[in-house]
């Protein structure tokens, strides 16, 4: 930390003041003795953040911060990052949905370089609105789809009926009911693939793995 304050231009009172404060902030004000190479990967996550913002940046750029840990260092990490962006803009890149669901106050989501959709959470759940079905099919059935339509998640009740969830233009079956959008269904929507968004509900009876199901 002090070595980082001196490199970014910090006398070495200011440096000492400042590191023990952000040491505290991130939880590692009782494990100043210790060396980094036997943090976990969740302390060495929070030692980085530490260190960019040393010098009290206006813009904080982090790049698949919770990638590899486990939820309690996940919970934790998100909870830093809000208490940051509180004074700060926060420019985080990531793949994992619930992050940007607990964090975020505006997404963009890019695909091939390009942004396609943005806004704040409440906008981008509009986009998909009317487009996410659950449905009760046999397990070939849930198989079928899973192979031809852009299915978020497959569970199964106690009569061992599959529970489908599907983001699709059309309803994807006869039992087909709509439900309410997540991140997930956003992401699922904007890059699945154009033939997957239409789950023609009258198409499963000329399907002759769905129609011998009935």
């Amino acid at each position: 930390m002090l070595y980082l304050s001196a490199l970014k231009g910090l006398d070495s009172k200011a440096a000492k003041r400042r590191s023990m404060e952000l040491l505290d902030l991130v939880g590692l004000k009782s494990v100043t003795k210790r060396k980094v190479k036997t943090f976990s990967g969740g302390m060495k996550q929070r030692l980085g953040i530490a260190q960019a913002v040393i010098n009290d940046p206006e813009v904080l750029v982090l790049d698949e911060p919770t990638a590899g840990l486990d939820p309690k260092e996940r919970v934790r990490f998100r909870n830093l990052i809000s208490a940051l962006a509180q004074d700060k803009v926060v420019i985080l890149s990531t793949h994992i949905v619930s992050d940007v669901e607990y964090i975020a106050d505006e997404i963009l989501i890019m695909r091939a370089g390009q942004i396609v959709a943005s806004g704040t959470i409440e906008e981008i759940l509009a986009q998909v609105s009317g487009v996410v079905w659950e449905c009760a099919v046999t397990p070939r059935e849930a198989d079928v789809m899973s192979a031809r339509m852009a299915v978020g998640n497959v569970r199964y009740d106690h009569s061992g009926m599959a529970i489908v969830r599907i983001v699709s233009d059309t309803a994807p079956h006869s039992s087909a009911r709509l439900v309410e959008p997540t991140l997930e269904d956003v992401y699922l929507y904007i890059f699945q693939e154009g033939s997957e968004r239409h789950g023609d509900g009258s198409s499963d009876s000329r399907d002759p793995y769905l129609r011998n199901e009935r």
